[in-house]
């Protein structure tokens, strides 16, 4: 199952890179799709860390996006034009709202996964138990 997984995430990253670098050869993708999956598996220790990864590159890739549309724009024309500087408000807008979106949405997997595994450190559980020690606790009744 794990396997499905580590495909699934470096596929999305892959077509996320492939949307950034739309012009870029099918070898550039391959080989970013290669080292992405080499990088999941060896990160994978379970499918959630997968997962937390792939979305965490994938936030990363979304704040890139509107970057690199402005350096190719930019390298076009000196000036851009309005319908150029439309196509970069937008990709800003919505890079943004995206890398967010994937960046939180990995925070809180990471999250997930670190709670799974217990990889509490000593500080977290002494947290915990002193606020489960100082919890008021309701009378009994007779």
């Amino acid at each position: 199952m794990i396997f499905l997984n580590l495909f699934l995430g470096t596929l999305v990253t892959t077509v996320g890179f492939w949307i950034i670098w739309g012009t870029g050869s099918p070898t550039m993708v391959f080989g970013w799709a290669l080292a992405i999956g080499l990088f999941l598996w060896s990160q994978a220790r379970s499918i959630t860390a997968v997962w937390a990864w792939s979305t965490l590159l994938l936030g990363l890739e979304s704040f890139a996006w509107p970057v690199t549309l402005m350096v190719q724009l930019r390298s076009t024309s000196t000036t851009p034009s309005e319908d150029e500087m439309g196509t970069i408000l937008s990709a800003i807008v919505l890079g943004l709202f995206s890398s967010v979106f994937w960046i939180s949405f990995a925070y809180g997997l990471f999250k997930r996964a670190q709670k799974l595994t217990g990889n509490f450190s000593g500080e977290e559980v002494l947290v915990e138990a002193s606020a489960r020690m100082t919890k008021p606790t309701k009378p009994r009744k007779s």
